[in-house]
């Protein structure tokens, strides 16, 4: 079952044609991860373990922008791609439902404060394993 993260698009989000900028679906894609993950679990993960994500890679694909005023869902499903790699299916979607705007996928993967490359946390590994169930 997709996380569902709502995003309100504000001026400042668009280009000079009204259309949300591009890059800004990366950032909202990170929001609605951070909520997936939980900004609490992410903060211990950090204090704690010295693991933080960075991004391995992305992949984008443009359908329909969203505009000024619009609220839309980020729909995202999350999957191990190895012991060391998640990986975030991510959508926008129209609140109504009327279909898919921007679709994406993210991979993410673990380093330790000294950057180097560390397995995926035991949590992220459960919250995977739940995604997976349902």
């Amino acid at each position: 079952m997709a996380h569902i993260h709502r995003v309100q698009i504000y001026y400042e989000d668009t280009d000079h044609s009204g259309v949300v900028y591009h890059a800004n679906y990366l950032k909202y894609f990170e929001r609605a991860r951070e909520h997936l993950l939980g900004v609490s679990e992410l903060v211990r993960l950090w204090e704690e373990q010295g693991i933080g994500f960075v991004v391995y890679q992305c992949r984008l694909k443009f359908r329909e922008g969203a505009t000024h005023g619009q609220t839309i869902e980020i729909r995202t499903t999350i999957k191990q791609g190895s012991p060391y790699r998640a990986v975030f299916t991510q959508q926008v979607w129209q609140p109504e439902g009327k279909g898919w705007m921007v679709d994406g996928e993210v991979e993410l993967c673990c380093v330790d404060r000294e950057n180097k490359l560390v397995k995926l946390p035991e949590t992220v590994q459960a919250l995977i394993a739940e995604q997976l169930k349902a």
